[in-house]
């Protein structure tokens, strides 16, 4: 291994008030990555038009936002975000192999959607996403801890898990479509009975009869 990159993953920040307790370097990297994404996300016009894409992309064309220029701003974060990963696991291992991550991909679709971002797009809570990882990790301790049972139950308990979100999700979604369905429905026809029931005004002839 490289002597940077041992410095780096030996390299420990103590925390005060706190008797032995320390943080490494992938921490430190893990809270930046997180508050920047809080502020893209929350604070930005940048952050507003993701959601604004997810929820309905062709609304999004139509209110003039930049959709092809975010999809590609977000595709590039995106892969700059995997970069750091490896670079950080790396750190991690002191070794590089391509092959440690595979398999990573149900994970990190998991952890969004235990987190309560929808698949369908326009809902995420970047908060959410780091609380799907402490439940993965949460999982994979428990078995690892059991000792009787094989890695793979790790990859059957999460893919258990997000298929359970998703039948929520999905619930979720039809039940709140039916109510907007049905609100759409009684306004509909409250207008047609008000405008039926519009008072008529009499109509006075020449005569002074009235009509």
């Amino acid at each position: 291994s490289h002597p940077f990159y041992r410095a780096i993953s030996l390299y420990r920040i103590p925390l005060p008030f706190f008797e032995r307790a320390f943080i490494s370097i992938s921490v430190v990297i893990f809270l930046l990555v997180l508050l920047l994404a809080l502020y893209l996300a929350q604070l930005t016009r940048f952050g507003r038009t993701i959601y604004a894409i997810g929820g309905n992309e062709q609304s999004a064309l139509l209110m003039g936002l930049p959709v092809a220029r975010t999809k590609i701003l977000v595709y590039t974060f995106n892969g700059f975000c995997s970069a750091l990963a490896g670079v950080v696991f790396s750190i991690d291992l002191l070794s590089g192999y391509g092959l440690y991550t595979n398999g990573l991909e149900l994970d990190a679709i998991a952890a969004v959607v235990i987190g309560g971002t929808q698949l369908t797009g326009g809902i995420g809570y970047v908060f959410g996403t780091v609380f799907g990882v402490l439940i993965e990790g949460l999982i994979q301790t428990l078995i690892i801890f059991q000792g009787n049972l094989s890695s793979w139950w790790t990859k059957i308990a999460v893919g258990l898990l997000t298929l359970l979100f998703i039948v929520m999700q999905s619930a979720f979604a039809s039940r709140s479509a039916k109510k907007a369905r049905l609100s759409a429905s009684v306004a509909s026809d409250d207008k047609a009975g008000g405008a039926l029931n519009l008072p008529v005004k009499p109509v006075v002839s020449k005569g002074g009869s009235t009509q």
